[in-house]
């Protein structure tokens, strides 16, 4: 199953950037054994689209055709990494072939697209950063792969 980040605004060089490249390469060679990946990432530019309708049609045109959607939002339930790494393999294991997980902009989500997801996630009460949300995200995948090959990397 391919993995998508569909995420409103544009991560340059930096610590950032670094982290998620790196977790996405790790994610890539340990996802290949369990038929996850590549996860490819979508940087929609926010200058085009400054509120949440504007941007959401950015995403839909980022999205695979008929990819599952996972919306990141506040409103959605906060799932252990476990939870997480299961939900992904239960989604590969139905046939999904891609997956897309969607961030919006500064003001969240458009109600109307959100309303599409397949599945709404949360990292959390607190408001974090778009940047930090996608760092997150990509150690999530990673984390959630080494979970299912079994690797020592995740500690209960």
């Amino acid at each position: 199953m391919r993995l998508h980040i569909c995420a409103i605004g544009r991560i340059r060089k930096g610590p950032e950037r670094a982290l998620i490249d790196d977790y996405l390469a790790r994610f890539d060679r340990t996802g290949r054994a369990l038929s996850l990946g590549p996860c490819l990432e979508h940087q929609l530019d926010d200058r085009k689209a400054t509120t949440a309708a504007e941007q959401a049609k950015l995403l839909d045109r980022a999205l695979p055709a008929g990819a599952e959607m996972v919306a990141l939002d506040e409103r959605g339930p906060v799932l252990s990494s476990r939870e997480f790494a299961a939900y992904i393999a239960a989604r590969r294991d139905a046939g999904i072939s891609d997956m897309a997980f969607v961030i919006g902009g500064a003001d969240g989500l458009d109600p109307e697209f959100r309303a599409r997801s397949h599945k709404l996630l949360s990292f959390g009460a607190m408001v974090w950063p778009h940047m930090l949300a996608r760092v997150m995200l990509s150690e999530q995948l990673y984390r959630a792969a080494t979970i299912l090959s079994g690797s020592p990397y995740h500690r209960d």
